[in-house]
Order: C-alpha cells, then structure tokens, then sequence
C-alpha cells in the first residue's frame, strides 16, 4: 500500500502558497512540491508538523491507498 496525502489541496483551500508554506515549516519549496505529488513521504517529525500546522486530523492529510476504512 501507499501512502497518499491532500496536502495540496489543503493547502489552496487555505489560500497558502509553497513557499509560504515553506518558509513556515522551515523546509525547502522543493520539499513541498515532491510530499505534494508523493514522491517523498514527509518523516513522522515532519507530518506531525503539517497536522499542525493546518490544524486537521491526521486521517485528513493522509491515507493508505487501497485501505478501506
């Protein structure tokens, strides 16, 4: 199974940009743009920091692909 992530969509539903998004999180825009389009998955540090930093649980930022629940 693979981990798939909304945080793209998340992250224009909150009219936030990559680069501000970056800048925040203190990581690179490059960073950003791959855990976008899933090329990297973020490290359990930095995906605690996502589900607060948009403040969503985490079943919203990410999902196992095929899980059925």
């Amino acid at each position: 199974m693979n981990v798939v992530n909304h945080i793209r969509e998340i992250r224009l539903k909150n009219g936030i940009t990559q680069v501000k998004m970056a800048q925040d999180l203190k990581i690179t825009r490059q960073t950003v743009n791959a855990i976008e389009k899933n090329k990297y998955n973020p490290s359990l540090e930095l995906a605690l920091k996502l589900i607060r930093y948009f403040n969503v649980p985490i079943e919203e930022l990410f999902h196992l692909e095929g899980d059925d629940e």
